[in-house]
């Protein structure tokens, strides 16, 4: 197919792309113009494009979607630079994890978002102030105050700022919603339910339990932090599937790894998939205190998954076309004729590299995604180097 003016201004030649929702895992070529893609093929022709670029080394991919980030930057301890993550990751979509409340999402928007030459997206936090009061040496949690949890606030911010609110934030553990537990969440759901959005929820340190945070959650709705380790882990202490998950999953409900500083132990992660429950969507969880590790970006977060046994058309599944349906953007998430040109090119290196989970625990990945750019909106950008990778590079 061509443009036609019989032209394109970008050909991506020979790249493995993995396209999961038009069902494509091979050699392709793809035709760029005008900032969208206007043709996905074997063989086309090189005589069309006034550009090409020989990806056949590369995965192919739609531009990565990072559905739980933490990007107030500077306006929060929590929050890091949107841009360098994004660049350095090959993410074209970042989505704020409820960094920010009806109080201070006005910041976000136009000190954050509004400077990005990404796409920002945000869960609003449906405490007021957001996640104001988490640093390394203290936390104060935003769902442990009662007072701070208006529905109302929640639902007129989020109304006055849909198109770029993807739902509703909540943070559930002991330290982040204490003595007022499983309110904070029906405070979310009841905020959700006016908006007719998706809850995102954290699960922390007990109480509440997995199985009773998860009996309040609605299709659609995300569990985040879903390979945490234990306490409140995804298995028992026989390594068995928590039969809440199952249901949950019946109902429609969404897991998130949610990676972060806490949240993702191998040892979960292995158990879990070995009983044949894999996540719905991989997201990296980055903020202040994990971006220089465990967690580091989505990038590495999906290379940790491969080495948990995922193949790599799942991985990318997991973080472009899942969380695309989950944030209910169809424009996003897939490389088909007519979407626009965002697409990650990734460099699959066979590796011995030495990942770690948050307890400390190490396995060795056979293989390891090196970014090596992203086209957005057809506009190209090198990745910059991941320095705490860059020996592996020279292998």
């Amino acid at each position: 197919m061509l443009t036609q003016s019989g032209h394109y201004d970008l050909l991506l030649l020979g790249g493995h792309v993995v396209d999961p929702r038009n069902g494509i895992d091979g050699r392709r070529d793809i035709a760029i113009q005008g900032g969208r893609i206007v043709a996905v093929g074997e063989n086309l022709q090189r005589s069309h494009a006034t550009e090409v670029l020989d990806v056949s080394k590369l995965i192919v991919a739609p531009g990565l979607i990072d559905i739980h980030t933490h990007i107030y930057h500077k306006a929060t301890f929590y929050g890091v630079d949107p841009d360098l993550i994004a660049a350095r990751s090959v993410v074209a979509t970042m989505v704020d994890a409820g960094s920010a409340g009806a109080g201070n999402f006005a910041g976000l928007r136009d000190f954050i978002f509004a400077r990005s030459p990404f796409r920002l997206l945000a869960y609003l936090n449906i405490s007021y102030p957001g996640i104001f009061a988490f640093d390394r040496d203290f936390v104060v949690g935003e769902a442990a105050i009662r007072e701070l949890l208006s529905i109302d606030r929640c639902v007129e911010v989020a109304a006055e700022n849909r198109d770029v609110i993807v739902g509703v934030k909540v943070r559930l553990g002991s330290n982040t919603s204490g003595s007022v537990g499983l309110e904070a969440l029906d405070r979310a759901v009841s905020a959700a339910e006016r908006l007719s959005l998706p809850v995102m929820s954290h699960i922390g340190r007990p109480p509440p339990s997995y199985a009773e945070l998860l009996a309040r959650l609605r299709r659609g709705d995300i569990l985040t932090h879903c390979y945490r380790p234990q306490p409140n882990a995804p298995v028992d202490d026989q390594g068995r599937i928590l039969d809440a998950l199952l249901e949950a999953r019946e109902r429609g409900v969404l897991f998130d790894i949610g990676h972060g500083m806490g949240a993702f132990g191998f040892r979960s992660a292995e158990q879990a998939l070995a009983a044949g429950f894999a996540p719905d969507i991989i997201s990296s969880d980055v903020h202040s205190m994990s971006v220089n590790g465990p967690a580091y970006d989505l990038l590495h977060a999906m290379s940790k998954l491969l080495s948990c046994g995922l193949a790599a058309k799942d991985v990318v599944s997991m973080a472009t076309d899942a969380p695309a349906r989950a944030l209910g953007r169809a424009d996003l998430g897939h490389l088909s004729v007519g979407a626009l040109a965002d697409i990650s090119l990734i460099e699959p290196m066979e590796a011995s590299y030495p990942f770690v989970d948050v307890t400390g625990a190490e396995r060795k990945g056979k293989v390891l995604l090196r970014p090596h750019g992203l086209l957005l909106s057809g506009r190209f950008m090198p990745a910059p180097a991941r320095q705490w990778e860059a020996e592996y590079y020279r292998q």
